[in-house]
């Protein structure tokens, strides 16, 4: 039985992604553990690859700052770019200046 009480992993995602502020990041793995489910990057990865609700998935990261792997980078860069984050060769310069944890 499912309770329907308790928000599916997904729903915590999108709830995060959600709060991430403008000109701020976060990681893939940091999301997962700030939604309670610690080493689960690739499922939030996966929930990422399908998208939702208008989210601003450009502040979604890989580790140490890496750009997502989606085939086309530059749209995350120019996304960010526009927030005053600054990237160079697929990597957020300063990614510690502006990576975002919520409290």
């Amino acid at each position: 039985m499912v309770d329907q009480g308790v928000p599916s992993l997904r729903d915590r995602v999108w709830e995060m992604v959600a709060d991430i502020p403008p000109g701020r990041v976060m990681t893939y793995g940091d999301i997962a553990a700030a939604c309670g489910y610690p080493g689960a990057a690739r499922g939030v990865g996966n929930i990422a690859r399908l998208g939702g609700r208008g989210l601003p998935w450009h502040r979604v990261v890989r580790a140490g700052g890496r750009l997502a792997d989606v085939g086309d980078e530059r749209w995350q860069a120019d996304a960010l770019a526009a927030e005053g984050v600054t990237v160079r060769a697929g990597r957020i310069l300063n990614f510690s200046a502006v990576a975002w944890y919520p409290d």
